[in-house]
């Protein structure tokens, strides 16, 4: 069978041009579905990490005034970071609180110990979603980046200006599908690749946490204030020594005081 050559030269360049551009889509696409899966992962960072030690030391101060108090020292939004429900549900408390480990041998010295490590804690998990988040920007900057450098070389609208020119043949005018006038700015407009939206548009900003050595005094007034308030109560099954010398020692003292 005999094909004929402007046939074939057509096809070729057919083919050429929708590897080209359909394959450097296609890496976009893909990469943009990366963004998206690592977005969703941020997110359960943030709500299962830093929500979490969030709403652990809110349990533990048990007071709103101190809370925001607390949400102040850390530059916090209260809008974004304290509900109030939350510290209120006693399901949620005791979640949040099972298995914690204390250390101390007083009740009042283990509460104490507890606030500065779970903010230590939250630190630690607000540094790991700073650093990942600068990551996303990076990455959706590159995505960005990666969408001009796709139109500037190629141009939908001009590829099928190209194609119009090869000829009037049906075999020419079959590579842009008969397309009639003013349908050529519809395909772009369907075709169009839109950025990722800024990262702040998904995640919220939070911002770096004071280092937690510089904390420690006002975290302990903190959270003298709130022992003051509760004496640790609804925390009997964190705060109670668990071993016979924690719990012996914590009942010698309690004597002394009797005794005094």
């Amino acid at each position: 069978m005999n094909y004929d050559i402007d046939q074939i030269l057509a096809y070729e360049i057919k083919r050429e041009i929708a590897e080209r551009y359909f394959g450097f889509r296609k890496v976009i696409e893909e990469d943009k579905q990366e963004l998206e899966e690592k977005v969703r992962q941020q997110s359960f960072i943030l709500e299962k990490r830093i929500v979490f030690d969030l709403i652990r030391i809110y349990a533990l101060l048990d007071d709103a005034d101190l809370i925001r108090e607390f949400l102040d020292l850390c530059s916090l939004d209260p809008a974004l970071f304290y509900d109030p429900i939350l510290n209120d549900s006693k399901p949620i408390r005791e979640r949040v609180l099972e298995g914690v480990q204390t250390r101390g041998f007083t009740r009042r010295g283990r509460y104490q110990l507890l606030v500065l490590d779970c903010y230590e804690r939250l630190a630690g998990h607000v540094l790991l979603y700073r650093k990942n988040f600068a990551e996303l920007m990076e990455f959706r900057s590159v995505i960005a980046e990666e969408i001009r450098a796709f139109y500037r070389q190629n141009d939908l609208g001009s590829i099928l200006g190209f194609l119009r020119s090869l000829g009037r043949s049906d075999s020419c005018s079959g590579l842009v599908g008969g397309m009639e006038p003013g349908m050529a700015n519809e395909l772009e407009k369907k075709m169009l690749i839109e950025p990722p939206l800024p990262i702040e548009q998904y995640l919220p900003v939070v911002e770096s946490l004071p280092d937690p050595a510089k904390t420690a005094r006002t975290l302990k007034k903190l959270a003298a204030r709130a022992w003051r308030l509760h004496g640790g109560t609804g925390l009997a099954g964190v705060l109670d020594g668990s071993k016979p010398w924690d719990r012996f020692f914590t009942s010698r003292i309690r004597e002394r005081r009797r005794g005094g």
